[in-house]
């Protein structure tokens, strides 16, 4: 990895996939304000899905963290953004959008899931953080990218807004610093067990962004289906 760090060597392996996210047109349309009504409300749906499994994958980042000062940011982010502000605004958006929050799981969105329930279930401190972090590092690669003034529709704005600004940029660094803390210990095992991981969530993340546009999934984004 030379002077590379650990997670900037994890994105560098998964391009082009990395770039095919960040900039994903349907990702775009958000930053924009043009994703149509049908697009964002099947998008929000899906998202809605990843709550729950989200929310344990955190818990289980505070469980299996290695340092105090590791679970701390975890047990915050858990209560002040996950169960609260992410939360009321998809009831809100979703009733904007004649939405529903119980709406059917389509394959990707369970591939992701079952991803997120696996990392949960290994209690694999290292593999917990890459999945958080392609999750939560992805979405601000897209998000960052929005030109002021941001969106009218609060449906719009206010999804971006959770994505992108200072403690979310923050909240992004801790969770790459951690992968590079643990990074620079790691056997090459571990290393490519990480990048797997990584990998698997970078492909599943832009399959999400295709299933919500109706795009056809990229060859390597249906590889979850081959697992």
């Amino acid at each position: 990895m030379s002077e590379r760090s650990f997670s900037e060597w994890l994105r560098e392996q998964c391009e082009p996939e990395w770039t095919a996210v960040v900039t994903h047109p349907f990702a775009m349309a958000i930053t924009t304000g043009s994703a149509p009504d049908d697009g964002m409300r099947r998008y929000l749906e899906q998202d809605f899905q990843f709550v729950d499994a989200f929310t344990a994958l955190l818990g289980a980042a505070v469980a299996s963290a290695d340092t105090f000062e590791a679970r701390v940011p975890y047990g915050k982010f858990l209560g002040q953004v996950a169960t609260t502000e992410e939360k009321t605004y998809f009831h809100r958006a979703l009733a904007a959008l004649n939405g529903r929050t119980d709406a059917p799981t389509e394959p990707v969105t369970a591939a992701f899931r079952q991803l997120m329930d696996e990392a949960r279930t290994s209690q694999d401190y290292l593999l917990i953080v890459a999945v958080l972090c392609v999750a939560e590092w992805c979405y601000l690669g897209w998000a960052s990218r929005a030109e002021r003034p941001l969106p009218e529709s609060f449906v719009h704005r206010e999804w971006i807004e959770l994505h992108e600004g200072p403690e979310f940029r923050a909240w992004v660094a801790f969770l790459r610093g951690e992968l590079d803390r643990l990074g620079a210990d790691l056997d090459e095992e571990r290393r490519t067990a990480a990048l797997d991981v990584f990998r698997l969530a970078v492909e599943l993340e832009r399959a999400f962004f295709d299933q919500a546009s109706d795009h056809q999934p990229s060859t390597a984004a249906r590889s979850w289906n081959e697992r």
